[in-house]
Parts: structure tokens; C-alpha cells; sequence
């Protein structure tokens, strides 16, 4: 009998995508999947069961004009948008999900920081260090913002979502938004690569 081995060589991302490799943030990062057969999900990202509130199930359009997208669709956007500087990854968890590991290239950006309420004093340096958003005499201009893609734990986290609605009631064009919905559940259950971000 034939034995398998336990390293496959040929777990790709797609029959014609081996990796990406991407030169962002100051640094050189390669995305692949995990060639391991006996790598399974994390424990924190298994479960099925979780309370309603807060772990709800998440609609797949969080918010009219924003995009959802799945993995293929935010790696081109890591390639194409924010290679290039014209687009962020942004991890809208609270830091100690960020600091447990997170999507290659993705900066954080709590959703509680991107609250729209009046007393939030962190929105308005936020927002200006964002590509293209400026302040002028209380009133935002993003005619030149960036494109961002938003995302938080999975289908049944609503830290993104949130996140995504404050943008847009601030006045992100929500045409520049995308919502990556599985979240890191989802990348994880691929076995896609992940970078614990140093402290």
C-alpha cells in the first residue's frame, strides 16, 4: 500500500495561483495556504454555537453600495489596491483579536474608533490619516479617498459591519468600501497565512 504524506505540496490557492507575494507596508509578504493535511481550524474559530446577541449571523449586504467580497476577490484587492497604495485592509477587532494573529498587509482600526458619535475624539485623526479624507471647515471632502476592505472575525461577527456603517454616516462613499464577511474564520478554515503582528 501507497502511504500519503502528511505534507502536500500541491495545496495551491487556486489551480493557477500557487501564492501571491506582495511588497506592502513596508514589507515583503507572501499569502499561501497551509500544505499541512493535519492542520485544522483554531478552537476559537470552531465553534458553532454562539449567543445572539452580540454573535449574531451578519447579512451578506452589510450596507447598500458596499461590496462583499470572499478571499479571491481581497487578494486582488491586496495586489491591485493596496500594493499600490490606493486601498487599505483593515482590521476592524478590537487589538487583542489583532494581536492573536491577523490577514497579512492588514492594518488595525478598532470599530469602536470609527464611532460617528460626537465625543469620539479619535475619528477626526483617523479619518485624515486615511488616503485622500480631508477636514474643512467641519465638513469632509472624500473625493480622493482611498478604497478600504473591512473585516472582523467571520459571518457572526459585527465589529466590521459596525465599522462600516459609522464610515458611512460620516460620509464614506460607500462605493469605496468593501466588506470581507467570512472574516478570519473563513481565512483560517482555508488555511490561508496569517501574521501575529509584533508587539
Amino acid at each position: 500500500m501507497l502511504a500519503i504524506p502528511s505534507v502536500a505540496q500541491d495545496v495551491w490557492i487556486t489551480p493557477e495561483l500557487p501564492f501571491i507575494e506582495l511588497e506592502l507596508n513596508d514589507e515583503f509578504l507572501v499569502i499561501e495556504r497551509n500544505p499541512d493535511l493535519d492542520a485544522v481550524v483554531p478552537a476559537a474559530f470552531a465553534k458553532t454555537s454562539r449567543a445572539c446577541p452580540p454573535f449574531c449571523v451578519q447579512p451578506m449586504v452589510v450596507a447598500s453600495g458596499v461590496d462583499t467580497v470572499g478571499e479571491l476577490e481581497l487578494l486582488s484587492f491586496l495586489e491591485n489596491e493596496a500594493q499600490q497604495g490606493t486601498g487599505l485592509l483593515i482590521d476592524a477587532r478590537t487589538p487583542n483579536f489583532f494581536k492573536a494573529g491577523t490577514i497579512p498587509g492588514s492594518i488595525n482600526l478598532p470599530f469602536n474608533l470609527l464611532s460617528a458619535d460626537e465625543s469620539n475624539p479619535f475619528l477626526e485623526p483617523i479619518l485624515t490619516q486615511l488616503g485622500g479624507v480631508k477636514l474643512s471647515n467641519g465638513t469632509w471632502s472624500f473625493d480622493n479617498a482611498v478604497s478600504l476592505a473591512l473585516f472582523c472575525n467571520g459571518p457572526w461577527c459585527g465589529q466590521s459591519p459596525r465599522a462600516i456603517r459609522n464610515l458611512i454616516s460620516v460620509g464614506y462613499p460607500a462605493d469605496k468600501l468593501k466588506y470581507y464577511r467570512g472574516g478570519m474564520q473563513s481565512w483560517l478554515m482555508l488555511g490561508l497565512s496569517v501574521v501575529v503582528p509584533e508587539s
